[in-house]
């Protein structure tokens, strides 16, 4: 029996005995070992205690802070921000102060009928109205108690702009700039970004729409010499400009050290501490030894998802899957989850995650968002044939790629691209017209021909299907229609395209060799499943009961998005606010 819990259960003596004789390991923790040499002794105590520095654990910590509740936060990793630190930092918000400021006609009502279209009735309503209600009060509280700063992403359509309330002009912000002066010895500790920014310029999330366009387009052309604007103005005035995800994960922990909180990095969760029924503490390994860290009114996991756990993915997801095409941050092993489920929480969406197509460059997976939706661009299967909208949001995609798998394989799928598409758009971090990496080349992710069934016979796909898939294609992007799959019909479709090209900016030819192919994988940006909370963030038992002390936000917790997607940022947005409603509870109840 794990020596820090009184009065376990059946189930844990239960589980415990089962991993003692087989060995079962769960994610990095061994079932049955836990806790044989901790140090209890003098145990500290805060009255909150959140698990996880990612944007959803460092918006509950600043919340119970400013609550007056002494908190600590305990991350597993070497440096604090997570996924979120990695990301674009996109963040889906209806209502919100700086959309209204915009000029975006938003109302309560139209969120409710957009959210309520895209998720269904597979989440709770009182879960959803509570996103809604909570998510412009969190945003208004982090702009008045941290340095972070927010600006509308104007244009970035909702992902179903169609749907009753859907606003193809968008709701999703970004963070402004922050400068990372302000957190002085501890930007050293922030987790670096996905894809940095270049040096010598200054991007956001909303320049790249513009930036892949660059050598096209005037506007782009003007967005890119404006990059270089921002960064002389900030060099000048001392700044260290930081955006997107460095931004939001580096101005939030800049709150949380004006609110004096303290974050231990390199601090594993290993598990919940358990007194008669209500989680108490956590135990964490810390220099090396195994430390209980008392919880007086309550813990909040926010320690990200399983992306990174093999076992887990096996165990809950579809094949194939792995741990090699996620772009989630290294950490997330699902510890939090692991020890939500010893605790006895119910766990549900564990089959899903925030898919998007991936190429497995040889360096790290890339995930193809613009890429695949400029005109000059279709994605094909293991036949040579077109299977989906290719500028659909990348979740579906994914959904897509899995459930046609079995029947018409495409995992893993083939981007075709032709010399003109080259010419024309920024690749990755690639200038238009430069050569790809030789080495993407020796790994198999790119081939390139200047036929298309040469082509063909380097991916492995009929010629003959190719040829006739890329002939039809050409038609409908000649008359500015997609009969298949319907491609630029939404108003999401055209959100990183090319409005010279005519008469639809989805829709160009392949008719330029030489002709490449890149292979497409099911990646995602994290898992989508966990702990299934109830509308005030609290971890819920199989039986619906409330598991005292316990709550969950972000990617520890099952999705109040279900299967589907709103729009840019319904990942961080709902990790924040369910933080926010998390740390809320306990001030209103402790």
């Amino acid at each position: 029996m794990p020596a820090h819990r009184s009065q376990p259960t059946r189930r844990e003596v239960l589980r415990g005995a089962a991993a003692a004789g087989v060995g079962i390991a769960f994610g990095s923790r061994i079932l049955g070992s836990v806790a044989a040499h901790a140090d209890t002794s003098d145990a500290p105590e805060y009255d909150v205690v959140v698990v996880g520095a990612g944007a959803a654990g460092m918006t509950a910590a600043l919340v119970a802070a400013k609550r007056g509740l002494n908190t600590l936060v305990v991350e597993k990793a070497a440096k604090f921000g997570g996924s979120a630190a990695r990301s674009g930092a996109g963040i889906w918000i209806p209502n919100n102060e700086v959309i209204l400021a915009a000029g975006v006609p938003d109302t309560r009502a139209k969120a409710a009928a957009y959210l309520s279209a895209v998720v269904g009735s597979e989440v709770p309503a009182d879960r959803q109205a509570a996103f809604l209600d909570n998510g412009p009060n969190m945003i208004s509280f982090v702009m008045r108690n941290s340095p972070l700063r927010f600006r509308f992403m104007d244009g970035y359509s909702d992902y179903y702009p169609e749907l009753p309330g859907g606003l193809a002009n968008g709701r999703s912000i970004e963070p402004d700039m922050f400068d990372g002066n302000l957190l002085g010895a501890e930007l050293a500790n922030l987790n670096p970004a996905y894809i940095p920014v270049p040096n010598g310029q200054v991007v956001f999330s909303g320049d790249y729409k513009w930036l892949n366009l660059a050598l096209v387009n005037v506007k782009g052309a003007a967005i890119a010499l404006e990059t270089y604007d921002r960064w002389l103005k900030a060099a000048a005035q001392g700044v260290k400009p930081l955006t997107m995800g460095q931004s939001l994960a580096g101005a939030l922990r800049a709150g949380l050290l004006q609110a004096g909180v303290p974050v231990w990095l390199n601090t594993p969760l290993v598990d919940l501490r358990v007194d008669a029924g209500r989680v108490t503490g956590v135990l964490v390994t810390r220099n090396g030894t195994q430390t209980l860290i008392r919880a007086k009114y309550g813990v909040v996991v926010a320690s990200g998802g399983f992306e990174h756990n093999g076992e887990m993915r096996n165990r809950y997801q579809q094949q194939p899957i792995g741990t090699d095409w996620t772009v989630g941050a290294s950490s997330n092993t699902g510890d939090g989850i692991a020890a939500g489920l010893a605790a006895g929480a119910e766990v549900a969406l564990m089959d899903d995650s925030w898919w998007g197509p991936v190429i497995p460059l040889p360096d790290e997976p890339y995930f193809c968002l613009s890429e695949r939706t400029l005109p000059g661009s279709i994605i094909v299967n293991q036949q040579g044939v077109r299977f989906v909208n290719e500028a659909a949001p990348y979740s579906d995609v994914v959904h897509v790629m899995y459930e046609k798998n079995a029947a018409a394989p495409d995992i893993p799928a083939w981007m075709v691209v032709d010399q003109n598409y080259r010419n024309r758009y920024l690749f990755k971090d690639l200038v238009p017209t430069l050569p790809f990496p030789d080495k993407w080349y020796s790994n198999g992710t790119l081939v390139r021909s200047s036929t298309i069934s040469g082509l063909a016979a380097k991916m492995g796909v009929p010629a003959a299907a190719l040829q006739n898939t890329i002939t039809r294609f050409n038609g409908f992007a000649l008359k500015g229609k997609d009969l298949d799959f319907k491609r630029g019909d939404s108003a999401y479709d055209h959100y990183y395209t090319d409005p010279a090209v005519l008469p639809n900016s989805c829709l160009a030819p392949l008719w330029l060799p030489p002709f490449y192919a890149f292979k497409i994988v099911p990646g995602d940006l994290g898992t989508k499943g966990g702990m299934v909370t109830d509308a005030k963030a609290r971890v819920l038992s199989p039986s619906g009961v409330v598991i005292p002390g316990l709550y969950a936000a972000g990617n520890s917790s099952a999705a109040v998005m279900g299967h589907s997607y709103a729009g840019a940022g319904s990942t961080i947005g709902p990790a924040m606010t369910f933080g926010y409603i998390a740390a809320n509870h306990i001030a209103d109840n402790r």
